[in-house]
């Protein structure tokens, strides 16, 4: 089915070794410079606060003190509009570390999250060539996808929100907010938000890396840091092919990307600016009728931060992002019928700007900002129809015929109180869209916890979401499927209760939460019916148990042991619709259990091996295809997948062989839509430090 047409800037992990019992203020005693990462559509980028801050802080010290009881090797700022140390959050917050994504089985942003909690990832292509990412049971255009705090979700499709113009070896972690999170991040961030943040490197460093393996796997990458006084630049380059693992699954990835930070008296710059371009082979990938499918997708991306302000922290930033996409139904003209007379030709531009500002008085934490975003899409398929054709750019002899564009406006208000063991943290977004009328709609939620005894917190949160429809909800039609300009946008609200723990080896939480969604949309079809039409299904609820736990048994048991790290995620799903009986392609198939177990651990000196263990087990089913026709529904099947990286490192050098679906399991994310077996794949990673920063 072709639906084509889903800290200092996040930059910096605030880390302190075992503290107990301190004000804010031993900060400044360090004399050295400390950053606190954050997440948010214009997470804050901050330093020390100035004497004048300190001062405050210390002022209202009685009431805004957090609780210090937990010793924690680093903290994570992270899930509001406003700073706020990672204990102290009342929501469930992962963060992948670089470590985490260095010793990973695998090569891309993709296939690192498959491995995450309540993370549900459905590929039509290997490697990352098209990947949809959903939250807690939700579709793949309810996630917000951030490059350093900026939303580079794609208003055509969810499918092209990770269209990412970064190199692999860029990326300095990753941080995944799960929940409703309009009220922090604005529309779209309905499941939750995933924030992708590049190097934080202080000192000047240079890494090449080089692979291949089966089915003409070759991988090639050049990223550095290069920090002069008061400037610091990230450059980043990627270039990844393959022969594809069945017919027409080939792909070219290229991808670069470009940060620079600069820090003056009156604050710090921040800006970024990549380029993706990537082609592939779409076997399948909207139906299988037409297994010769094409695709090539650009995707451009820049924007500029400023950090500024002592007393009232101030964070304006605009961003632009273009995505251009050509679908070929028929990838070889010749053998394509009499009635295919031309591609699908797509182009969005998404220009945005935004405010954030926080500040802290002796009643707390207090944030305020705002949010506007132009979203812009010329078509031959999705929009209204124009006066007068523009030519398509590079595609010469094609034009765009159709056209649309929506404005969308929010406003934020957030205020967190910290006393003694309780904290909370509530605020408002109001939104207005201008394809939804002149009315304001407000989005409020609230966070709470308290924490029991030092390693135990109790936590619960309500918050309320919106989810636009996308273009192609809104206009796309084709002899199999229906665009509805009718649709309303998605809303929700969601309650959480659940535990977290934390202790010397060990930290964790165990939750549950019910999500009441009303006006979902989905692609759906009666029994007997041809057509998948665009609809707003009237009520989803959703249910969801989950557990993680994360174990250094080498801090558990304070010595050197065998085993270097070991992680357990458990999630489980339940959803309940009342709209009448209707086949899914989305909504309704979700991945109802999921357990993943990884282990690190030692082979000899230097030698390591990371395991994972992936089982998941998918509501739904899809209508099997033999070859010329449609015929019975098939269930999905349970399946288990195991991926491996053997690494050997050594100085400035690191070698590694590595296998995903060890096993060689068969399995779908997609009806009809076949996986890769076992693929093999070896590297070598070089990195050098240079001089130090001047």
């Amino acid at each position: 089915m072709n639906q084509k047409s889903l800290v200092r800037q996040a930059g910096h992990v605030l880390t302190f070794r075992k503290f107990a019992r301190k004000g804010y203020s031993i900060f400044r005693s360090l004399n050295k410079i400390v950053r606190i990462g954050c997440l948010s559509v214009s997470y804050l980028l901050f330093a020390i606060p100035s004497n004048a801050q300190k001062n405050m802080m210390n002022a209202a010290h009685d009431s805004i003190s957090p609780v210090k009881d937990i010793k924690v090797d680093e903290v994570v700022v992270s899930a509001q509009r406003a700073p706020v140390a990672f204990s102290q959050v009342a929501r469930v917050v992962k963060v992948i570390g670089k470590e985490e994504i260095q010793t990973a089985p695998v090569q891309s942003i993709q296939d690192l999250l498959r491995y995450s909690l309540d993370i549900d990832v459905r590929q039509r292509g290997s490697l990352g060539v098209q990947t949809d990412i959903s939250l807690r049971g939700g579709s793949f255009d309810q996630v917000l996808i951030l490059l350093n705090g900026i939303n580079i979700n794609d208003p055509q499709t969810g499918h092209h929100s990770l269209n990412l113009p970064v190199s692999f070896d860029a990326i300095d972690r990753i941080e995944i907010l799960e929940g409703p999170s309009s009220r922090i991040y604005g529309p779209n961030a309905f499941s939750g938000a995933i924030n992708i943040i590049t190097g934080s490197s202080e000192n000047s460093n240079l890494k090449a890396r080089i692979s291949a393996g089966q089915n003409g796997y070759f991988d090639a990458g050049l990223s550095g840091t290069f920090a002069s006084g008061k400037l610091k630049n990230l450059i980043s380059y990627d270039h990844r092919s393959s022969d594809g693992y069945i017919k027409n699954t080939d792909f070219k990835l290229n991808d670069a990307f470009y940060q620079g930070k600069l820090t003056t008296k009156t604050g710090t710059l921040d800006l970024q600016a990549g380029h993706t371009d990537r082609s592939f082979g779409a076997n399948s990938f909207y139906t299988p009728a037409y297994p010769d499918q094409y695709e090539q997708v650009k995707t451009t991306f820049a924007s500029i931060k400023m950090e500024t302000g002592d007393l009232v922290h101030f964070t304006p930033s605009v961003y632009w992002r273009r995505n251009q996409d050509r679908f070929e139904l028929f990838r070889y003209p010749e053998l394509a019928p009499a009635w295919y007379t031309t591609h699908n030709y797509h182009l969005t531009d998404v220009y945005g700007s935004n405010l954030n500002a926080w500040f802290v008085s002796r009643f707390g934490k207090t944030a305020f900002g705002t949010d506007f975003r132009s979203e812009n899409i010329e078509s031959n398929v999705l929009g209204k129809l124009m006066d007068n054709p523009v030519s398509v750019p590079g595609e010469s002899g094609h034009f765009f015929t159709k056209s649309d564009t929506r404005t969308n406006m929010s406003l934020f208000v957030e205020h967190s109180i910290y006393w003694h063991r309780f904290t909370a943290s509530a605020g408002i977004m109001a939104n207005w869209n201008s394809q939804l009328g002149t009315k304001w709609k407000i989005f409020p939620g609230m966070d709470i916890s308290y924490q029991i005894l030092n390693t135990l917190k109790y936590y619960g949160s309500i918050n309320s979401s919106l989810r636009l429809p996308t273009f192609t909800d809104l206009y796309y039609s084709s002899p199999t499927n229906k665009g509805n300009t009718s649709l309303q946008p998605e809303k929700a609200v969601e309650f959480e209760s659940g535990f977290k723990y934390q202790f010397n080896g060990i930290d964790g939480h165990l939750a549950y939460f019910h999500r009441n969604g009303k006006n979902m949309i989905d692609w759906v079809r009666k029994p007997g019916d041809n057509i998948w039409n665009a609809m707003n299904i009237t009520e989803l609820n959703t249910d969801g148990l989950e557990f993680s736990a994360k174990i250094n048994p080498g801090r558990l048991f304070n010595k050197k042991l065998f085993i270097q790290s070991i992680n357990l995620y458990w999630s489980h799903l339940n959803q309940n619709k009342q709209s009448g009986l209707y086949a899914s392609s989305y909504i309704l198939d979700y991945l109802k259990n999921k357990f993943n177990l990884g282990i690190t651990h030692q082979v000899i000196k230097n030698i390591s091996i990371n395991w994972q263990i992936s089982c998941q087990d998918r509501n739904g089913s899809y209508t099997n295809w033999d070859g010329s026709k449609y015929g019975h529904q098939i269930n999905y099947k349970p399946y288990i997948l195991v991926d491996s990286r053997l690494y050997w490192k050594k100085r400035k050098v690191t070698y590694y062989l590595e296998a995903s679906n060890l096993l060689n399991k068969e399995y779908h994310d997609f009806g009809n839509i076949q996986e890769p077996g076992r693929w093999i794949k070896a590297g070598i990673i070089y990195q050098l430090n240079l001089l130090p920063k001047i």
